[in-house]
């Protein structure tokens, strides 16, 4: 994926596209915009910089992970499987764009309205386990349907890009 930051109006739209099509907990967000604001009213000007998962060429929490939880795919994604993630937080400390998010017991119970969750978190926090720690799969399940991320067909201001570089 590129982000060409040029483009990014900060309309947070990935970060909405990411949340409904995941259905992560309130505190997972795989994707969020940062804002950079420089100079002084009434000389200011606004950047946005989009930040989640860089998916490393050589990703330093594949090397870290003691139990091979964390894998890189041929084709660059790389995953976490929960059941082999004993929550040790070695990839959490390796990444150096801290783009991963440990998922605490608890973060389950309750959704976004209140203690009881909504029909749509019944379905979509299954998929979600504590005691581990989650990232973005670039939505490997649409991936592998040829479609792309949620974050790139929602964008917008057509900011990012998916794709394999050298096969364009």
């Amino acid at each position: 994926m590129v982000i060409d930051l040029k483009r990014c109006v900060g309309c947070q739209a990935c970060t909405i596209a990411c949340k409904s099509e995941n259905g992560t907990p309130p505190e997972v967000l795989f994707t969020k915009v940062l804002e950079q604001v420089a100079g002084e009213y009434p000389i200011v000007k606004k950047k946005f910089i989009p930040v989640l998962c860089n998916h490393c060429e050589d990703a330093p929490c594949v090397r870290v992970c003691p139990t091979g939880a964390t894998t890189k795919r041929e084709d660059g994604i790389v995953l976490v499987d929960n059941n082999k993630c004993i929550g040790c937080r070695a990839c959490y400390v390796a990444c150096p764009y801290k783009n991963r998010i440990f998922l605490k017991k608890g973060s389950l119970k309750n959704g976004y309205h209140g203690k009881q969750l909504t029909p749509y978190e019944l379905v979509k926090y299954p998929k979600w386990q504590e005691g581990v720690v989650l990232k973005c799969t670039f939505c490997v399940e649409r991936v592998d349907q040829g479609l792309d991320p949620s974050c790139v067909q929602t964008c917008p201001a057509d900011a990012r890009i998916f794709g394999d570089l050298s096969n364009p």
